[in-house]
């Protein structure tokens, strides 16, 4: 029989963790704001938070890993040891890292410390992981852009290292972490823990043309959506031919909305351009493969989304997992659930080199079925009446999903009450508490409203 692997998720807060227990997963991570990329948005900036979390987890048979993996600047290596020895004393499972210097300063200070190399440190092949098991790590976050066939080698050269992978949330639009617009703009530097994301600013693009000095003129303002509605209406062979396009093989120029007049140049090589904001990975498809070739832990990535992102992408991953470890062929219906999380549209990333057009079209109408919209959270059930807290707006007469760690089930929505009890048939949106009939076993529920 196949090994599970350990599916693993952001913690975020300690609803968030608790959330993806229910829902399957085995283990959790969260960072320390002064040496992770977790600075915004972390509710385990204290002691007594990562204390909290570490605790829950064991307490649940779970994992709590430590994100300290930063590379430190000489102002930093001051204060880490010091500053770590309150966190080594919460027992933590281990530590993610980047920074080989503080790896040498944790493995001499505190050799017993399980260390996972984090996925900053851009480990691309086998001697990459042969080179971190010398140096006593115990698991290796490989590189997002390595596709499975890679993975597969790196599995078979390297037997005694535990290996892990992203496969669902956002994508850097450079190596992991290591973009420079962040810094360039509001010298906040991705690699500190501080990016603001500039990759999906509002960016208008421009004509270029090289001068006799080397640099770039503007020439004329591009019409991006009537270039991109061309070079969509050339037909797939022609395209697979080619896979080029002429417009691909020009300069650019582009103005960020809130910088006007600050022209930047950028080009596209053979491996595409990277300036601009990426999809999401999504990678449930793929588990199957994954789980075969023998990978030990399924990363989520997402810390500052919601307790419905967190319980909705363990749920699938779990159940993903459970299917391939039983034999049982993937459930297209899975990628629906996850069209109905926040994304900026999806892509498999690098796992798989080529697609096809047919694979493209089946994977978007899959997607495309029963999408939902998270609804809202079930406060309490009392007499048959649940108290909903409303995210988003429903209507008496929708099909709801009602989501919870015992399973989920479909129900039709007939009758809705607001919070003093008088029939209403909207429910306007977030900041309402209304009440729908269900069952007291489903207390602590999600809702999701099919679309």
């Amino acid at each position: 029989m196949l090994k599970a692997p350990e599916l693993l998720l952001p913690a975020g807060s300690l609803d968030k963790m608790h959330a993806a227990f229910d829902f399957g997963a085995d283990a959790v991570y969260a960072g320390q704001p002064r040496y992770s990329l977790r600075v915004r948005n972390n509710d385990f900036a204290t002691l007594q938070a990562l204390q909290e979390g570490i605790d829950g987890a064991h307490a649940r048979g779970k994992q709590f890993f430590v994100a300290s993996n930063i590379f430190a600047h000489n102002a930093k290596l001051k204060t880490y040891l010091r500053d770590m020895e309150p966190v080594i004393g919460m027992k933590p499972d281990a530590l993610i890292m980047a920074d080989p210097g503080l790896i040498m300063m944790v493995r001499d200070k505190w050799p017993e410390v399980p260390v996972h190399l984090s996925v900053q440190a851009n480990a691309v092949n086998w001697a990459d992981v042969k080179f971190w098991h010398r140096m006593g790590l115990t698991r290796v976050i490989l590189s997002r852009e390595l596709s499975l066939d890679e993975i597969e080698e790196i599995r078979q050269q390297c037997p005694e290292m535990e290996l892990e992978v992203f496969v669902h949330g956002a994508l850097c639009i450079a190596y992991s972490g290591r973009c420079l617009l962040s810094g360039y703009f509001n010298h906040r530097d991705p690699n500190q823990g501080t990016c603001t994301n500039s990759c999906r600013w509002d960016y208008k693009v421009q004509h270029a043309q090289e001068d006799a000095t080397g640099d770039f003129a503007k020439v004329i303002p591009l019409q991006f959506q009537q270039a991109l509605r061309e070079a969509e209406q050339q037909p797939f062979s022609s395209l697979h031919q080619q896979p080029r396009h002429p417009l691909a093989d020009q300069a650019y120029l582009i103005e960020e909305a809130e910088r006007p007049g600050q022209l930047m140049p950028i080009m596209e090589d053979e491996h595409g351009t990277y300036i601009m904001n990426s999809k999401d990975l999504r990678a449930v498809e793929h588990i199957e493969r994954l789980v075969k070739i023998g990978v030990d832990s399924l990363k989520v990535e997402g810390r500052t989304k919601s307790l419905y992102y967190a319980a909705r992408t363990a749920q699938v991953y779990r159940q993903a997992i459970d299917d391939a470890v039983a034999g049982r062929p993937f459930n297209i219906d899975l990628l629906g659930q996850l069209q109905g999380l926040a994304n900026r549209g999806y892509t498999d990333g690098f796992y798989q080199r080529h697609h096809t057009q047919s694979y493209q079209n089946y994977m978007r109408g899959a997607s495309e079925a029963n999408r939902s919209q998270y609804i809202g959270d079930v406060l309490s059930v009392e007499d048959g009446w649940a108290r909903i807290e409303v995210k988003n707006r429903f209507t008496v007469g929708d099909r709801l999903e009602v989501i919870h760690p015992k399973g989920n089930r479909d129900i039709e929505l007939t009758r809705m009450l607001n919070d003093d009890g008088a029939d209403i048939s909207v429910a306007p949106g977030s900041g309402h508490i209304v009440r729908i009939a269900l069952d007291a076993s489903l207390d602590r529920a999600l809702l999701a409203r099919y679309l």
